[in-house]
């Protein structure tokens, strides 16, 4: 089965660490493509690339404020992102609790061996 384009489908847009990190650098807010450039330290075409994939994908919005471009996150492609994920928070929970457990279990015998001593 062929993947889907990165252009057409959020799954394999967030894919790539870059665009991940401007969308985690739009979620505190707008923020025009030379701040981006800045903060990410990457080239301009580079960055404007993966904000073009990312806008094309609907998961973020631009506007023009005079000679600057204003990027912002869409979170609404995201959700099919959030709802599978979530099947899988119910297991990591589990796991989590399940570690807790070890873990203090694991530090009631350390510490009972250091009463021994």
């Amino acid at each position: 089965m062929a993947r889907a384009a990165t252009t057409t489908d959020a799954f394999n847009a967030v894919a790539e660490p870059r665009r991940r990190q401007i969308l985690d650098l739009l979620a505190a807010g707008e923020l025009p493509v030379n701040d981006l450039v800045a903060l990410l330290d990457l080239a301009q075409p580079l960055v404007s690339k993966h904000l073009r994939v990312l806008r094309e994908v609907g998961l973020v919005d631009v506007r023009d404020e005079g000679r600057q471009r204003m990027y912002r996150i869409n979170p609404v492609p995201l959700q099919p992102i959030h709802d599978w994920v979530k099947k899988y928070e119910q297991a990591w929970s589990e796991r989590f609790d399940r570690m807790d457990v070890v873990l203090t279990e694991l530090k009631t015998t350390e510490n009972g061996d250091r009463d021994d001593q």
